[in-house]
């Protein structure tokens, strides 16, 4: 396990808690926030600061959402993190009752697997996978798959997003099938899931489309959402307000029509 001091608890599979079971593991997967290591694809119209700034927002936003959803006592949140050895540069961004467990695996679909897996060892009775690049997904969203996760029997729950993977899937088992042969970062994602959880007999609740912020459409559609609050054409229901990352957006805006 990692040897370096933070001010958050390090989950350890090894110890499981019988005082979980009754929770969700709200997990955010995320880097460690280092200029040059995180969102460099907002770079340009970005730079590289500026995309490691927004994605401390982004942290910031999306924690402190998830802390409230869990103040019901149903949840827990968690930053599934990498790499080992930054857990200090989470300090300070994260909710007081926030705890990490440091990711593992080589691929994508691994870690997110593996994260699953450790989770669940740690005693949680269910499971939230979340991405970091979706601030302002809707309260509602992540409160819908608690609630479905605390149904009896087996199921699986997928957040899409409008560039077709997922921003959110939940589970109670580490169902590995829903992680393999997978397309990652293409179209298909949330189309291959959803077939493999068919192929696997699962049922599949989907939760309110949203979308991910990578690149500077998504990064136009967040700035309208935020600062002109016009929502996304394609969303139903109102997002999270972001304050973090509304504020960062609009201080942008400001140097920007400030000429500087």
């Amino acid at each position: 396990m990692p040897t370096s001091t933070t001010r958050y608890p390090i989950l350890d599979p090894a110890i499981p808690h019988a005082t979980r079971a009754t929770l969700c593991a709200m997990a955010v997967m995320a880097k460690a926030p280092r200029s040059g290591k995180v969102k460099t694809r907002l770079a340009p119209p970005l730079t590289l600061d500026q995309s490691a700034a927004i994605n401390i927002c982004f942290l910031r936003d999306t924690t402190e959402n998830i802390a409230a959803v869990a103040a019901s006592g149903k949840a827990a949140g968690i930053i599934s993190y990498t790499p080992i050895g930054d857990e200090a540069l989470f300090d300070n961004l994260l909710p007081a009752d926030f705890a990490l467990i440091p990711q593992r695996g080589e691929g994508f679909g691994e870690r997110l697997l593996a994260t699953a897996q450790d989770l669940i060892a740690c005693g949680y009775g269910s499971v939230c996978l979340i991405d970091s690049d979706s601030p302002t997904v809707p309260a509602a969203a992540f409160e819908q798959a608690i609630a479905e996760l605390a149904k009896p029997g087996d199921r699986v729950i997928l957040g899409p997003s409008h560039d077709g993977g997922y921003y959110l899937i939940g589970l109670k088992r580490a169902h590995s099938e829903l992680f393999a042969n997978i397309t990652w970062s293409t179209s298909t994602v949330v189309a291959e899931t959803i077939a493999a959880a068919k192929a696997a007999n699962l049922e599949t609740v989907i939760l309110p489309l949203w979308y991910d912020v990578d690149d500077a459409a998504t990064l136009d559609i967040l700035t309208a959402e935020l600062l002109l609050h016009t929502p996304p054409p394609f969303t139903t229901i109102p997002g999270y307000s972001a304050l973090h990352t509304r504020d960062f957006l609009g201080k942008l805006n400001q140097q920007g029509s400030d000429g500087r």
